[in-house]
């Protein structure tokens, strides 16, 4: 069965940093891109980054670039969200998904993504 495990969410005063982990299993995880999600309460989904796990490419959401780090650890199958400066606004559900890397295009994070895995929730105070 395929599993995406997401973790480390919690409670962070603005300014404060954490790390969120998404652990995969059921797959191969070198042919996938893993991508984190974010839904706040009344808004929309939005993507924060994605890692794509064979070549190491990654993007990230004009909202969290240069705040946030994503990278992964093949052989524990994980992937790792680390982010500082917290902002209120970042406060959401957080979950990873995973999807069949495209090689071809040079925007890693704009795949289908196949498998979604339920969410950690970060809540930053002002």
């Amino acid at each position: 069965d395929v599993q995406l495990q997401a973790s480390g969410g919690g409670l962070v005063q603005a300014g404060g940093s954490l790390r969120l982990s998404c652990v995969a299993s059921g797959f191969p995880f070198e042919d996938y891109t893993i991508g984190w999600f974010r839904q706040a309460p009344g808004k929309e989904r939005e993507g924060v980054s994605c890692l794509s796990s064979g070549d190491g490419r990654a993007d990230y959401a004009n909202s969290v670039r240069g705040r946030a780090t994503i990278s992964g650890d093949s052989a524990k199958n994980t992937v790792y969200l680390q982010m500082n400066g917290l902002k209120p606004d970042d406060t959401a559900v957080y979950y990873c998904a995973a999807g069949i890397s495209n090689y071809r295009s040079n925007y890693p994070c704009q795949i289908a993504y196949d498998y979604y895995g339920q969410g950690t929730q970060v809540t930053v105070s002002s």
